[in-house]
């Protein structure tokens, strides 16, 4: 009997410890990022971010890319599978190129009135493609009998996070995204205000741009020569190009996916 006793005892024990493990192990939230170099799989600092959220990362950023390659990818399929798109919970853009991502001029009313394949010269319409394409996807889920949004009135609640990029000298991106975050009322992760890069502000002893210090990679940026990548360079694929002090300002910063609109303050950059 004694034995009996200690052998159930065990193995509640056991079992009890593997169920605490797998119940770790699963994350409350999917959020999906799409961008260039600087969100890439291989910086790892989304990942970490995930994490911290208890969110499952969906990393999509490919180095070289620009925000007409993710409307492509949306447009032929690739971006997200039909599951992914039932399952994530925010779309993160992290497309930065220093363009007017906001010029009405450019767009249509739907997403079915553009053209594509797109190339690099339109980004507004670009970006309006791939927005207005998710919201209506995830609508239109409310019409598809194997989705668990079917019959609902509204389809899937859709989330999309815009991103500035982390360094102030963009500034026809960072104006013009701030304008489209506020047209359509998305949450905007402000990368410039929290990485601590700016175009104003001297090293007292070089003479020259913060961002320096950390690149070898000088770009010219509205007349102003800036390191707009942290070293190594952006074809330099396998390390980080953000300062771990960078990282760790933004995700001091709580986020609550219960809110109206998740990842309050992401960042972004490319």
């Amino acid at each position: 009997m004694k034995k009996t006793f200690l052998t159930m005892l065990l193995f509640y024990i056991f079992t009890g410890i593997a169920v605490a493990q797998n119940l770790s192990k699963t994350t409350e939230y999917k959020i999906l990022l799409t961008g260039a170099s600087f969100a890439s799989p291989q910086n790892g600092w989304f990942e970490i971010g995930c994490r911290k959220l208890n969110a499952e990362a969906i990393n999509r950023a490919i180095g070289g890319e620009a925000i007409a390659n993710t409307a492509n990818r949306m447009a032929n399929g690739t971006l997200y599978s039909k599951e992914e798109l039932e399952n994530i919970d925010a779309l993160v853009i992290m497309q930065v190129h220093n363009k007017d991502v906001y010029e009405e001029l450019q767009l249509k009313d739907k997403y079915t009135d553009y053209e594509v394949p797109f190339d690099r010269s339109k980004y507004a319409a670009a970006y309006d493609y791939v927005i207005k394409r998710y919201l209506t996807e995830c609508y239109e889920l409310r019409n598809d009998t194997t989705s668990k949004y079917y019959n609902t009135p509204y389809g899937k609640p859709a989330i999309i996070v815009l991103c500035t990029h982390w360094h102030d000298c963009r500034t026809v991106y960072n104006e013009s995204i701030r304008k489209l975050a506020a047209k359509w009322g998305f949450p905007l992760i402000e990368f410039d205000k929290y990485i601590g890069f700016s175009k104003n502000v001297l090293h007292p002893v070089t003479g020259k741009p913060f961002s320096q210090l950390y690149s070898t990679d000088i770009q010219v940026t509205e007349g102003i020569a800036l390191s707009l990548y942290t070293s190594p360079s952006p074809r330099d694929r396998p390390k980080t190009r953000m300062p771990a002090s960078a990282w760790k300002k933004k995700t001091n910063n709580k986020t609550n996916l219960n809110n109206n609109y998740p990842c309050e303050k992401y960042n972004n950059a490319t």
